[in-house]
């Protein structure tokens, strides 16, 4: 039987808003996720091609990357109460924006919805430091972690669902944003103060401080370049065009081809721990990292050109499982960093993360997405795209030769 001891986070202030901050983050990743299944929608909304559209989907990683820095210091000297609900109407507001078929309006909704949605994960882990003791701790921020991926993959399918009923693309967007004002309200509501005690000696020091010392680390770099790299898949792929792709050279209905997406976040949600395990296990980062990298080229060679030893969903699920490993420079960068410096070293490595997403999306809209729709051999388009994320991947294995081995430091 459980002990009331083992129970004692159930009283702590902390735990509801930690609640409210997991399912914050499962909703952002599922605003995250469903343009994927409205492509046709949004080109039709906006009047605009697959090229600029993309553009569009693609602005929340910008403000996502440069917010995550943000979101490290303010938690560092001002606690989680104000920047979790300022964070979440952000969304909530960006959600509404996104309604709007005049292009600038839409392109701001979706900077704000990665701004605000910039703070869920760091508040996530901040709230979970506070209410959970250390015997708990990793088990709380694994399920902060899986229930984000369960939110992309929702995000995606029960959108798809939410549209092939005949609904509006519009109404799902006031669903998200209203969801979002309402979690707003509550996590201001339920989250308290943290002792300003606790900030006293990290607002005596410059607001870069900790940056400067994570930056000036080529570690850290080579951390974020091939975390991103290995991230791209997904991110790019499977959240924005997978879907278009799958339909066009594949010939899969929308709900087979929303499903096949869908399984990239689950399998990435086993994935995950599945590879932290095994790097625990061994006490071996980089090869365990390697290993994650090689099922993605595996899994993208045989998508590619193999497609009837396997069908697209289960590619695509071992593909995100594959993708597991690209959380371990996250342990990693703050292996190579300072004790003092955790907490930036993990915002930083959200901005450089996302920051390769902002900059290799456009590229791969450019050369393969916008040619889709007027390519004749619409295959030869999908071949090439899974080449230009093998390429990635492979640069990412050649950046982890040089990253240092911690396995045995923690």
């Amino acid at each position: 039987m459980t002990s009331n001891k083992q129970l004692n986070f159930l009283k702590s202030p902390f735990f509801i808003p930690w609640i409210l901050a997991l399912l914050f983050y499962a909703l952002e990743y599922g605003v995250r996720s469903s343009p994927s299944v409205m492509i046709p929608q949004l080109t039709g909304n906006f009047n605009l091609g697959t090229t600029e559209v993309s553009a569009i989907i693609s602005a929340y990683y910008i403000t996502y990357s440069v917010g995550s820095l943000a979101a490290g210091l303010l938690l560092d000297r001002i606690g989680a109460k104000h920047p979790l609900a300022i964070g979440i109407i952000f969304l909530a507001l960006g959600c509404v924006l996104f309604i709007s078929s005049n292009y600038f309006l839409g392109y701001t909704g979706r900077l704000l919805q990665g701004l605000g949605s910039a703070i869920a994960f760091p508040a996530s882990v901040f709230l979970a430091v506070k209410a959970f003791s250390g015997k708990n701790l990793a088990t709380a921020i694994g399920v902060t972690q899986t229930l984000g991926m369960l939110g992309g993959s929702a995000g995606q399918k029960l959108s798809n669902s939410y549209l092939t009923s005949g609904n509006s693309y519009n109404s799902l967007w006031i669903i998200f944003g209203v969801s979002s004002l309402v979690l707003g309200v509550l996590a201001f509501v339920f989250t308290p103060k943290t002792n300003t005690d606790e900030f006293t000696e990290v607002r005596k020091q410059p607001l870069l401080a900790n940056y400067k010392i994570v930056f000036s680390n080529w570690q850290s770099w080579l951390c974020g370049f091939a975390s991103g790299l290995l991230f791209a898949p997904t991110t790019i792929f499977a959240m924005i065009w997978g879907v278009d792709f799958l339909e066009q050279a594949r010939h899969l209905s929308h709900g087979q081809a929303t499903v096949a997406c869908a399984l990239v976040p689950i399998g990435w949600a086993i994935g995950c721990p599945l590879f932290g395990w095994l790097a625990d296990k061994f006490e071996k980062r980089i090869p365990v990292l390697a290993g994650g990298a090689v099922v993605m080229i595996l899994c993208l060679l045989q998508l590619a050109f193999l497609p009837h030893l396997m069908g697209p969903g289960m590619s695509l699920f071992f593909m995100g499982v594959g993708s597991g490993a690209a959380m371990l420079p996250y342990s990693t960068i703050k292996e190579v960093n300072p004790d003092k410096v955790k907490g930036s070293a993990t915002g930083a490595i959200n901005f450089l993360v996302f920051g390769v997403t902002s900059l290799l999306s456009p590229v791969f809209t450019h050369l393969f997405a916008s040619k889709l729709d007027m390519a004749v051999n619409k295959n030869a388009i999908f071949q090439q795209s899974c080449f230009f994320f093998i390429i990635a991947i492979g640069i990412a294995i050649f950046l982890c030769t040089f990253l240092r081995e911690t396995g045995k430091e923690k």
